[in-house]
């Protein structure tokens, strides 16, 4: 809102020299120089307003430090390690954080809900702008477990793989 304030006061004060300027010389020329200058001026503004709306309409992701700052505040209590992490804008000051969340085999229904809500309160106390938050929680089956799901999906995807 600011720019396109700037821009309109600036076009004013162009429109007012060039306006100016062709009574005082008498000379329309002058009148033509000031209506190319707020032109010029509607491009700059319009091509600065492309760039940074851009990211949003593509729906850019958080910031690095907001991601290390959503990661470090997801690990507490009841989680144990972060699986996969995805964050998009949703708007200049509204951001998603979708994650899938390992917890302990042992973990009950209730001590998962806990610490899903206690994640989602320290994201949002360290990131305001984490306004739609997803957590899934999910069972850290170990690396060995790990590794063999990647095995399958890697063998799934090529042609005439089979999942063992």
């Amino acid at each position: 809102m600011l720019l396109e304030d700037v821009a309109a006061l600036v076009g004013l004060v162009l429109a007012l020299f060039g306006v100016t300027m062709a009574t005082i010389t008498d000379n329309g020329v002058w009148d033509g120089i000031g209506t190319v200058c707020i032109g010029a001026l509607l491009i700059t503004v319009a091509v600065i307003l492309v760039v940074e709306t851009k990211s949003l309409l593509l729906g850019e992701s958080a910031s690095p430090a907001m991601v290390d700052a959503i990661a470090t505040n997801l690990v507490g209590p009841g989680v144990e390690r972060i699986i996969h992490l995805r964050t998009m804008h949703l708007g200049p000051e509204e951001l998603l954080v979708g994650a899938k969340l390992a917890m302990s085999p042992s973990a009950t229904l209730a001590d998962a809900a806990r610490a899903i809500d206690d994640a989602e309160q320290r994201v949002r106390t360290a990131v305001p702008s984490a306004r739609v938050i997803y957590l899934e929680p999910d069972v850290d089956r170990g690396s060995a477990a790990r590794a063999a799901d990647v095995r399958a999906e890697a063998s799934a995807d090529r042609p005439g793989g089979s999942v063992a």
